[in-house]
């Protein structure tokens, strides 16, 4: 409700014609808009977690993004995040560089490349902060070039004895007195209505539109009907994913500043919560064998926070063993993390607890009460549909099966001489890659062909193709096709590299191939030679995780 002095304001305005801003975002052209508050959490490997969760997010392009880390972590978030999303300091300082210990410049934060700055949040307004000096401070970083997240909102106690606009609206006032009709082009208004922020109180989305309503009101008042109609305004409270879509759909809520929603996967259904974009989540995987693969795919996983390994079934390896064969590998390494056998029936990956079970018949593995909604069958035993089947009495969902299958149409080849000594032995081998490429791409079925030779190194294989091209190109011009589709449609799948590297380089490598610029060459330019390595234990363990993250989404 308004106070009587605001209630006079608005009146005042609304005589004026001046009600007209009061609009829908989408019917003024308001942008939605999400901004994350970080606040001082994070460690660098939760930062690179939450980098990571984002550059995997499916976001609304109707949705402009901003998230906000602690200024330690300001430059390396710009520098690896999506460039779609927009990076913002949590303060700025008054004025320019100089003999100020601790503070951070606007122009610093423009040399970095930021675009955004919080101003006047109420855990800095609560140290002391006057609305004059986060008027100034807000001001100076406009005209430095950053833009401006400007906060407002009120207490308990000014909620309770009904003088919020009374509380709020000189906050608003003071950023007023100093802007230019110029400057609120690049302001976004963030209400937080303090109260309701970590208390156990709850703002209902009537509430939150009758404040923004009477905020917008009195912004045009005095700064004028159309920089209240332009400027969008957001909700500053504790805004979860499932609260989003009720309160975005107020007339005066023009997005969020999300605090502790924004350190989670479930920011994406924020930004995505007016739109039919599906966010990734986190998927929940158990993997039936722990051997070669089955490790493997524990490592991938490992790197990813979308991934959860929340179970593995081997009735051979005991916990002890498990949390040995994890934690060190003759090719890839010790593992990045700590593995701790908890009992006989958990292990701790990196302190994340993963259910171990010890059956034999994968219809009596517990899938589903270990949260398990995929499974990697990677026993190479249970591999036709009907076998690998047998986990959904378990729970299971989806089975994605990690070896060759009966059912699928793919040939795994080899002949007598594969019993020979490796390690003393260049050995020619057949193998099915060549008829597996034109399965997958059906232009090129019968067209290629192709034979291996195993070779004494522990890991990574190479791949010498040989084409003869109906359409002539230069071997410079091959290349820069490969290096562009490397950093784009084939980005983390197909690498690209021109050092004088050799096979060991390239272990642990997660990509399915790695073009090699200087090894290929052109005897005309329609008889090439292009070389590509790759890892196929690690490659591999990382697309049947992809796989699984494709399927879930997709569903």
């Amino acid at each position: 409700m308004l106070s009587n002095t605001a209630s006079k304001i608005v009146s005042s305005a609304a005589k004026k014609g001046t009600r007209a801003f009061n609009s829908t975002s989408a019917l003024s052209g308001r942008k939605f808009f999400v901004g994350g508050n970080w606040k001082c959490n994070g460690s660098v490997q939760q930062t690179s977690d939450l980098i990571s969760i984002l550059n995997q997010s499916t976001l609304s392009t109707d949705t402009e993004v901003v998230v906000c880390p602690s200024q330690v972590y300001v430059q390396g978030v710009r520098e690896k995040l999506r460039g779609d999303i927009s990076v913002g300091a949590q303060d700025v300082w008054v004025q320019g560089n100089g003999a100020f210990t601790g503070e951070t410049s606007a122009d610093m934060l423009k040399d970095m490349g930021v675009g955004w700055a919080v101003v006047g949040h109420s855990e800095r307004r609560g140290k002391g902060e006057s609305s004059e000096e986060c008027a100034k401070k807000a001001k100076y970083a406009l005209d430095k070039g950053l833009k401006v997240i400007a906060c407002c909102g009120e207490p308990l106690e000014a909620r309770e004895a009904g003088t919020t606009n009374d509380y709020v609206f000189p906050q608003i006032k003071a950023y007023a007195d100093v802007f230019s009709k110029e400057d609120w082009a690049n302001v976004v208004i963030a209400y937080e209505p303090i109260w309701a922020i970590g208390t156990g109180l709850t703002a209902t989305p009537e509430q939150a539109q009758d404040t923004h309503s009477d905020l917008r009101k009195y912004l045009g008042e005095i700064a004028g009907a159309d920089v209240a109609e332009s400027t969008r305004i957001l909700y500053g409270g504790s805004a979860t994913g499932a609260t989003a879509p009720g309160l975005s759909a107020k007339p005066d809520i023009d997005g969020f500043l999300v605090g502790g929603a924004s350190l989670k996967p479930e920011f994406a259904d924020i930004v995505n919560c007016n739109g039919a974009e599906k966010s990734l989540k986190p998927v929940n995987i158990g993997i039936n064998g722990f051997g070669r693969i089955g490790r493997l795919v524990m490592r991938a996983a490992h790197n990813d926070p979308m991934v959860n390994i929340v179970a593995v079934n081997d009735p051979f390896i005991p916990t002890n063993y498990m949390e040995y064969m994890l934690s060190f590998d003759t090719v890839h390494g010790k593992f990045p993390g700590e593995v701790i056998a908890t009992g006989d029936k958990e292990i701790s990956v990196s302190g994340k607890p993963v259910k171990v079970f010890g059956e034999m018949d994968p219809s009596k593995i517990s899938w589903g009460d270990a949260g398990a909604d995929y499974v990697i069958e990677s026993t190479g035993v249970f591999t036709t549909t009907e076998k690998a089947s047998m986990h959904m009495s378990g729970g299971a969902k989806k089975v994605v099966i990690s070896a060759p299958s009966a059912d699928a149409p793919m040939f795994v080849m080899g002949d007598w001489r594969g019993g020979r000594a490796a390690c003393y032995n260049i050995i020619p081998s057949s193998t099915g890659a060549a008829k597996a490429v034109g399965k997958v791409i059906p232009d090129l079925n019968g067209k290629l062909t192709g034979m291996a030779f195993r070779v004494p190194t522990a890991n990574v294989s190479v791949v010498d193709l040989t084409a003869r091209l109906n359409k002539g190109a230069s071997y410079e011009t091959i290349c820069a096709k490969i290096k562009d589709a490397s950093e784009n449609e084939l980005k983390g799948v197909l690498g690209y590299q021109n050092k004088d590297i050799v096979s060991s380089d390239f272990i642990s490598d997660n990509h399915s191939s790695i073009f090699d610029e200087k090894a290929g060459i052109a005897l005309t330019d329609d008889f090439v030679k292009l070389v590509s390595w790759y890892d196929n234990e690690a490659g591999y363990s990382q697309r049947v995780v992809d796989l699984i993250k494709h399927m879930d989404i997709s569903k």
